[in-house]
């Protein structure tokens, strides 16, 4: 688990959204809440672990990316933290120590 933990942190990015609207049109980008870690959430998806996702879900803290959401993003030009677990990609906001 270590050794996944590790490759994901290795592969996660900070990526303007700009570059990231060909998965939202997909339906392919899943938001999460900056009071998880990124990392753990990633996780638990690659476990397939639906019972702790549809929990996050069902508190509003894992949700697919809304209109709103990209279109707030494209004119602010805002840069995401995101990591891939195919077929999604995750992201979420940097925290302001990140930027």
């Amino acid at each position: 688990m270590e050794d996944l933990k590790q490759k994901l942190e290795n592969e996660t990015a900070k990526i303007p959204w700009l570059d990231l609207q060909r998965f939202f049109a997909s339906g392919h980008t899943i938001f999460i809440s900056p009071e998880l870690d990124l990392i753990d959430v990633a996780l638990y998806m690659t476990h397939d672990n639906a019972e702790k996702i549809q929990s996050w879900m069902n508190k509003g803290l894992v949700a697919s990316v809304t209109n709103e959401q990209a279109r707030e993003w494209v004119q602010n030009e805002t840069t995401l933290w995101s990591v891939v677990v195919r077929p999604w990609v995750l992201v979420q906001t940097l925290k302001p120590e990140s930027t």
